[in-house]
């Protein structure tokens, strides 16, 4: 028997059912290149080693015992549950790390098609590449490589992240195994910073969504597209920009479409300004304080579902828009289409920017975007701040001592000194905000004029490709059934789940379900952050709680 052809046939048989594309390129692959020699170890275990330049053999693996190695390799991985191999070599770390209970995922990142059908004539890999945790790349861009992690690592399920290369692999093909390690390393930072979001907020977005419906199951008219926007954020520099401002809204045939995040709403309107438009996505409560001056009658209220109900009764008609949430998604696709406005970038004046875009506005102008504290000046007058610090200062705190705190208080502030002789201060997190929005203006089909300010300036280089403009009215979808229905229906399908055995693979779940189960994941990172419950034990905690918040907005509603 040609033991070669044999283990060739085993192994993509095994892999057939999990990933044909790569099995019909396996198949096309040729095995007779000699890009491997395979010795033997003492143990008796076939262990691949790299053919050299001159015909010398670099062993993958130990030539005592390749699978005791593994396994030691494998239990460096204490707590982590996915995990990364640069290499594929023997399998013998890859089936020691499926062989650990917590292990949720394993993905293995090769190069070389050849190289790998050689490896594949070589043993049987079965046990590995029939696993349902088990995924294989070959040859990704780091591009997509970056992608399928964003979308397959849910660090809520899957707990920690690690990276295991196999050294005499990785050293025989540096570049394309380092430009992996960089997107790994990009996806996990990406990653890392959504999930601190969600386990801080994942509850909090939940409940304000779901209380939300309500308000959101009525209809009113659309909001017509408009040709140009300002949008006004509420740094300190807002103050002084106020009659330019006045003078765009003045201007003939119409003026600007003005659009103010709401943390500078209470500042336009104590300069007797009112906005066309005022735009909230903060689901912290506090966010109400935007809204002390009230909200003028021809001021429309732009909210992401996610907002605390209290916001969207101050006006009789709540434009809602889906952030980023998945259960706003599926609400939209489920229930009631909302339009998408594009709130990644962290903050209202992006969300703001975004909605300026989403109504086709060729020309957008920015004020008050300082992104920083100039001459360590935290908000424009008439923001929340003030009349918050001047309610809680005393003799032993006074307004001053508060603002200092709230500057000092973030260990990243740097301070940066301009050419004109202003200074500010800048925080990792305002720098983020800024180039996010940056990043976003660039890509715009807008003509985008930040307005010159005394903070750090918001630059912005147009690059091809850019995104062409689109006239659209802003208007939501008729709702297909009453909210509670649709309450009462979503409560069945998330405690419909099979939390306890369908749900270590998402891949194996219908596609209802998966979209059921991305609803629950800020939720769970926020339950699991808090209580330190086990993987297994983790979904069935975060059904049963979101069951109960929706049995309280149902017993509300009566």
């Amino acid at each position: 028997m040609d033991n070669k052809k044999f283990f060739f046939e085993r192994n993509l048989l095994a892999l057939s059912a999990s990933d044909p594309g790569l099995c019909s390129r396996l198949s096309a692959a040729e095995t007779t290149r000699g890009c491997y020699k395979f010795l033997t170890s003492r143990s008796g275990e076939i262990v691949p080693a790299i053919t050299g330049p001159g015909g010398g053999a670099h062993p993958l693996h130990s030539l005592v015992d390749p699978r005791r190695e593994g396994g030691r390799l494998a239990a460096a991985a204490e707590t982590e549950g996915f995990l990364v191999f640069l290499g594929m070599g023997g399998g013998y770390a890859v089936e020691a790390a499926l062989a650990r209970e917590n292990t949720e995922r394993v993905l293995v990142v090769e190069y070389n098609i050849n190289a790998l059908a050689e490896l594949f004539c070589s043993k049987e890999y079965i046990s590995i590449l029939g696993d349902p945790r088990f995924s294989l790349l070959v040859d990704p861009s780091p591009g997509f490589l970056e992608e399928y992690l964003l979308e397959n690592y849910l660090p809520s399920l899957s707990g920690g992240i690690r990276t295991f290369p196999l050294r005499a692999r990785v050293e025989e093909d540096r570049e394309k195994f380092g430009g992996a390690g960089d997107a790994v390393a990009r996806a996990i930072e990406k990653l890392s910073a959504d999930y601190s979001v969600q386990a801080w907020f994942g509850k909090r977005w939940f409940s304000n969504i779901i209380r939300n419906l309500r308000a959101a199951e009525g209809e009113y008219g659309p909001v017509p597209a408009v040709r140009e926007a300002a949008v006004c954020a509420a740094g300190p520099s807002l103050d002084g920009e106020l009659s330019l401002i006045r003078e765009s809204k003045a201007k003939k045939n119409g003026g600007v479409y003005l659009i103010a995040a709401d943390t500078s709403l209470p500042a336009l309107l104590a300069a007797d300004v009112e906005p066309d438009a005022v735009v909230s996505i903060d689901c912290q409560h506090i966010s109400v304080r935007h809204f002390s001056r009230g909200i003028p009658p021809g001021t429309e209220l732009f909210l992401d579902l996610a907002s605390p109900p209290v916001i969207a009764s101050l006006s009789p008609r709540p434009r809602f828009f889906s952030g980023g949430h998945p259960l706003a998604h599926y609400i939209s696709l489920r229930w009631k289409s909302f339009p998408p406005v594009d709130s990644s970038g962290g903050n209202v004046t992006y969300a703001a920017f975004s909605l300026a875009e989403y109504l086709g506005a060729a020309k957008i102008s920015i004020y008050g975007a300082d992104f920083s504290y100039p001459r360590g000046l935290v908000y424009a007058k008439g923001t929340y701040i003030h009349p918050y610090f001047a309610e809680r200062q005393n003799r032993l705190s006074p307004l001053e001592a508060l603002f200092s705190a709230f500057l000092y208080r973030n260990p990243s502030l740097q301070k940066t000194c301009r050419e004109n002789g202003n200074w500010y201060y800048e925080t990792g997190t305002l720098s983020f905000y800024r180039k996010k929005l940056e990043e976003k203006a660039a890509r715009s089909a807008a003509e985008v004029f930040p307005v010159p300010g005394k903070g750090a300036a918001v630059g912005i280089i147009k690059r091809e490709p850019r995104v062409p403009r689109e006239l659209r009215i802003f208007a939501a979808g008729a709702a297909k059934k009453g909210a509670a229905e649709f309450l009462r229906e979503y409560r069945a399908g998330i405690l419909a789940l099979p939390l306890k055995s369908g749900l270590r693979i998402p891949g194996g779940l219908a596609d209802d379900q998966r979209l059921l189960l991305a609803t629950l994941l800020p939720q769970a990172a926020a339950i699991k952050g808090r209580n330190n419950i086990r993987t297994a034990e983790l979904l069935g905690e975060v059904a049963a709680w979101c069951a109960d918040e929706i049995d309280r907005v149902l017993r509300v509603r009566g």
